[in-house]
């Protein structure tokens, strides 16, 4: 018998990035890997550039010689068999005009991220290097640049949706099989991004996350289009797909340093790590109800706990009873399992919370009426209320409206949020919290209260 265990290699689409390094990890090379990896591709790489930067801005810029550019990509395209490739910093004319020489020998799709400025507003192109983009862009498969470089390139920097149809088609004219013209950087409420190829203009709006955090937020988006290409997804799922898990990465974005913060590169990945266990913990808090026979705070149409992912976004992220929680005759059951995707109501209202306080995970909601109102007064919690004769008429859902009426004005999050119920609609407390154990022990809380305020009652 050997203890030798045997090996069991992994198999990913290779996608090379050929970009500058950033010291402070939030973009450049660094971003890019982190973003292949989290996005099921083995990543390597091709340094043009390495800079001095941080969260604050950028302090100095190198340039690799270009005999160590070719070198680099010498030794990657030599040995691995490259599914994809992007560009991103090229710094120089002769980096650019070089790397443009390499692409018109690749036998894969090639993103162009025309990186032209830092989002600290520090140049890293020169004007000669800007004016050497044509051979490459002819090369693209798709080129992403923002606003900025949008204008640069075409001389059409994009307001609205009309300049970025008109951009994007001028950069098809170079030859780039298409163009994503991002609006990140064009002010407004809403972010519009415009997807143009000789077949189709897509466009897609997205509400604008209120944060500075997007530090290395181009180079995630190129990076993740090339790996999801390398996998063989068509353009226009690709692209998709990747300004999801960009819009997560910037959201759940890192603190760290002194300036506004960089992307977390690996969110969608931890998130999809966090389904078991998110699941796992409803379904023992669910266990722990039914022990504690919460029967008296059962709704006649059934209790549910829900419980969001750390850096959930849908329904699909919210595990929740599948059939809810209901009356025995003489204490509580679940109908079925606990799934993710298996609650809408309650799901969509922990959603809606969270955008106002992200921190928010777990929600139950419980029955209404004059004995639950008195016992959430007897115990002193912070407490709110929507009225749904209150909801516009253009309201995309209830819940969303109610979440937004109810956490959007607050400093703080609330202990229990109560809807008086309307016409065909039974009245309701929902309970909500950062941790399940907490969310559980206020439910077994208004439990007694209730049942105190019975026996004082009696």
């Amino acid at each position: 018998m050997t203890d030798t265990r045997r090996a069991s290699p992994t198999e990913k689409p290779v996608v090379l990035t050929i970009a500058g390094s950033d010291s402070g990890g939030g973009a450049g090379v660094q971003a890019d890997l982190k973003t292949i990896e989290a996005m099921g591709g083995f990543g390597t790489s091709a340094i043009t550039a390495v800079t001095a930067q941080n969260t604050l801005g950028v302090e100095s810029t190198h340039v690799l010689p270009t005999e160590e550019l070719t070198a680099q990509l010498d030794a990657v395209l030599s040995d691995f068999d490259v599914r994809a490739v992007k560009t991103g910093m090229l710094a120089t004319a002769e980096l650019v005009e070089t790397v443009a020489d390499y692409a018109a020998d690749f036998d894969c799709p090639l993103v162009v991220d025309p990186v032209m400025v830092a989002a600290s507003g520090d140049r890293l192109l020169t004007e000669a290097a800007e004016a050497a983009y044509d051979d490459l862009l002819a090369e693209a498969t798709v080129v992403t640049p923002n606003a900025d470089e949008a204008g640069v390139l075409t001389g059409v920097r994009p307001e609205d949706e009309a300049g970025a149809r008109l951009a994007g088609q001028r950069l098809l004219t170079t030859g780039a099989d298409a163009a994503l013209v991002k609006g990140g950087h064009v002010p407004g409420e809403e972010v519009l991004d415009v997807l143009v190829t000789a077949e189709r203009i897509e466009t897609a709006r997205h509400p604008r996350i209120d944060t500075e955090a997007t530090h290395g937020s181009g180079c995630t988006l190129s990076s993740a289009i090339a790996t999801r290409l390398a996998h063989g997804e068509p353009l226009v799922d690709a692209v998709g797909r990747s300004v999801s898990f960009l819009q997560r990465a910037i959201r759940y974005h890192h603190g760290a340093g002194e300036g506004p913060g960089a992307v977390h590169h690996l969110a969608a990945l931890r998130n999809e790590a966090a389904r078991e266990a998110t699941a796992e913990t409803v379904h023992d808090v669910v266990s722990w109800l039914v022990a504690e026979n919460v029967r008296p705070l059962v709704p006649e149409v059934g209790m549910n706990v829900v419980g969001a992912t750390p850096y959930a976004e849908d329904e699909r992220e919210v595990a929740a009873v599948e059939g809810r929680i209901t009356k025995t005759l003489d204490g509580v059951e679940p109908n079925r399992g606990v799934r993710l995707g298996a609650s809408s109501h309650v799901a969509r209202f922990l959603l809606g919370g969270r955008e106002f306080f992200p921190e928010l995970r777990f929600a139950v909601n419980c029955r209404f009426g004059d004995d639950i109102e008195a016992a959430i007064e007897a115990l002193g919690w912070d407490v709110t209320e929507y009225d749904r004769a209150a909801e516009p008429d253009d309201a995309a859902g209830t819940m969303d409206w109610a979440a937004r009426d109810t956490f959007g004005d607050r400093d703080d999050p609330p202990v229990a949020v109560v809807d008086r119920g309307a016409v065909g609609k039974e009245p309701m407390t929902k309970l909500v919290g950062r941790e399940a154990s907490t969310v559980a022990e206020r439910v077994v809380d208004l439990r007694d209260a209730v049942a105190r305020g019975l026996d004082e009652g009696t």
